[in-house]
């Protein structure tokens, strides 16, 4: 008898358990100033300047009117809706339905999202409570006071991480900037977004394309990779990684960039470099190459580090630390080479240094060939015509020295002096005068036989040579000239060389590829980047949709029809007609609903 009495009350307390349990998951109907009977459905209507007002588990409801449906735990509200979910969001619409049972509702026309931080505008929005996600996919747009406008075809957001997901059509406007991409996630609390697919970021002063990207609207920074590019008024910066920063308008880039100025028709190339747009400044280092392109012959210049600053037609690029410079018919080679685009006077120079050891210290002069000429002295400048493109002159300061390997022999013609200046016809060396304490030595030849007819060393005042045909023609001795012709027998070694001599042959560049022959090994770091965009999740999922199909069983466990399980009407039409099991549909209307649900990821079945 005892424990029959204690049995009857677990019973009783496990039902009322039960009981209290189903009530808190009714809605409640918390004002309705005027309510009807109107079949299984309660029609809850405002009055007295009151709006209807029911609440389900955390969630309030006001409307102008509301149909009840208490056996379907379901409601339809209509005018002037608003929606409230504690303090995180506010929704406004003309229209929504919620099912207590699956906690999933859909709003239409001219509904509005808001919370804290943004707030969203759409005409269908559906919402999942259980996972906390809102869902559109026929147009709509956030408005983010901080960071502007985002409109976009697919939508979604995330409560839990304030993350918006826009697919499609997706546009960011700002006063600063313009968004363009095919996919941007967005998290609304802090303005941080990530671009996926091609994308653009547009501002007054520069243009942004990348296939993945970064950018902070609180701070206008960002970075971008995949297929990355920035285009500035005169210059565009290209790399593996691009960084900007559009307060100060910079940007810097890692591996494999090209920087391509656009009026000047040059080209710079290197694996990490700094644009500073206001300063039109360009740093680039890591195998450093500059390249002004002419339609017959490109020059190149490579250096450690290549700077390129100043306006457009007042540009000038610094090249320093074993700094080489290459085209078919010239190279040379310097601790620091500078070219302005104005005077088209590119100089040649060396730093002092103060290790012997060093490969540009100041005994290894600037050097320059043309041709077979080699030459060397403390400063050498090649000067070339702006408008032609065409070398014009030659300037050395300083210890000048021209060698030249004989042609024949195993000598070289040699010439020194205080100061060198050559004159150029068609890019090629015609005459070269020596200014001051000038000395040759020249080795003459017979024109019929090119027999060896001595070797001329002599000095004068100053001296001029005509060269043909890539060599010396004719030799020219000005103001008290002095010496003698030897014959082969008498020209001893001490005599075959003046002070200093260096045949620096071997350090000639003659390819491009030549000019990084002596860098050291190339070490890049690892783009690491953005991943992959990860595709995502169906909004009506398996499990959303199993929630609903169990909602809408009888008590039998069999299923309902959509129109007695009310829940189902929540879903679109493609998503009700994949859920239906007996209807048949012709080859029209497969396609029309494929058509209707591409960017649901949910297609008809195949019958």
């Amino acid at each position: 008898m005892k424990t029959l009495k204690i049995t009857f009350v677990f019973v009783l307390i496990l039902s009322i358990s039960v009981l209290n349990g189903q009530q808190k998951h009714k809605i409640k109907i918390e004002d309705a100033p005027f309510s009807t009977k109107s079949g299984d459905s309660i029609i809850l209507t405002k009055g007295d300047g009151r709006q209807v007002k029911v609440s389900h588990n955390g969630i309030d409801v006001w409307a102008d009117q509301i149909n009840f449906f208490p056996d379907q735990n379901f409601i339809e509200a209509y005018n002037n809706v608003k929606v409230n979910q504690g303090d995180s969001i506010t929704l406004n619409s003309k229209y929504v339905e919620y099912s207590a049972k699956t906690q999933f509702a859909v709003a239409k026309k001219d509904v509005v999202l808001t919370n804290p931080d943004s707030k969203l505008t759409t005409q269908i929005l559906y919402f999942d409570r259980l996972k906390q996600e809102a869902f559109y996919n026929n147009n709509g747009k956030v408005v983010r006071d901080s960071s502007g406008t985002i409109t976009s075809k697919i939508g979604r957001y995330y409560l839990k991480s304030a993350k918006y997901q826009f697919i499609k059509k997706v546009v960011l406007i700002n006063p600063d900037y313009t968004i363009h991409t095919n996919r941007l996630d967005f998290f609304s609390n802090t303005g941080l977004s990530y671009l996926f697919g091609p994308s653009t970021i547009t501002t007054d002063d520069s243009k942004t394309y990348c296939e993945r990207g970064f950018f902070d609207t609180e701070k206008k920074i960002g970075y971008a990779v995949k297929n990355s590019k920035i285009y500035y008024e005169n210059r565009v910066v290209e790399g593996d990684s691009l960084f900007f920063d559009n307060n100060r308008q910079f940007s810097s880039a890692s591996n494999n960039i090209k920087v391509t100025d656009t009026i000047n028709n040059a080209v710079a190339t290197g694996h990490y470099a700094e644009v500073y747009k206001a300063k039109d400044s360009l740093i680039l280092t890591k195998r450093a190459l500059a390249i002004t392109v002419q339609e017959k012959d490109s020059i190149y210049l490579h250096s450690d580090v290549i700077t390129v600053t100043g306006k457009p037609d007042n540009r000038i690029t610094r090249a320093y630390y074993n700094a080489k410079l290459f085209k078919s018919d010239l190279s040379g080679k310097a601790d620091s080479i500078h070219v302005s685009q104005k005077t088209g006077v590119t100089t040649f120079l060396n730093l002092e240094r103060f290790s012997s050891t060093d490969r540009f210290s100041k005994k290894r002069k600037p050097i320059l060939w043309n041709l077979d000429n080699q030459m060397t002295g403390d400063t050498i400048q090649l000067i070339a015509n702006t408008k032609t493109e065409q070398l014009d002159s030659l300037k050395v300061y300083q210890n000048a020295f021209i060698i030249s390997k004989d042609t024949v022999g195993t000598g070289f013609n040699q010439i020194i002096g205080k100061k060198l200046i050559g004159l150029f016809e068609n890019n090629t060396l015609k005459t070269v005068e020596i200014i001051k304490n000038a000395e040759s030595i020249f080795y003459a030849y017979g024109e019929e036989n090119n027999e060896l007819l001595g070797i001329d060393r002599s000095l004068s005042g100053k001296m001029k040579i005509f060269f043909n045909n890539k060599t010396v023609e004719r030799l020219d001795k000005i103001g008290r000239p002095d010496g003698a012709i030897y014959p082969e027998e008498e020209f001893t070694e001490d005599l075959q060389k003046f002070k200093d001599f260096s045949w620096r042959e071997n350090e000639r560049p003659k390819q491009v590829e030549d000019l990084f022959l002596d860098d050291p090994p190339l070490k890049l770091p690892i783009i690491k980047g953005l991943v992959d965009a990860i595709p995502g999740e169906d909004f009506f999922d398996k499990e959303l949709l199993e929630r609903i199909e169990k909602a809408g069983e009888d008590k039998n466990g069999k299923p309902q029809s959509t129109k007695v399980n009310k829940a189902a009407r929540s879903l679109p039409k493609p998503v009700l007609n994949k859920r239906r099991l007996n209807k048949k549909m012709d080859l029209s209307d497969k396609i029309k609903l494929k058509k209707q649900f591409k960017n649901t990821k949910v297609s008809p079945k195949k019958k």
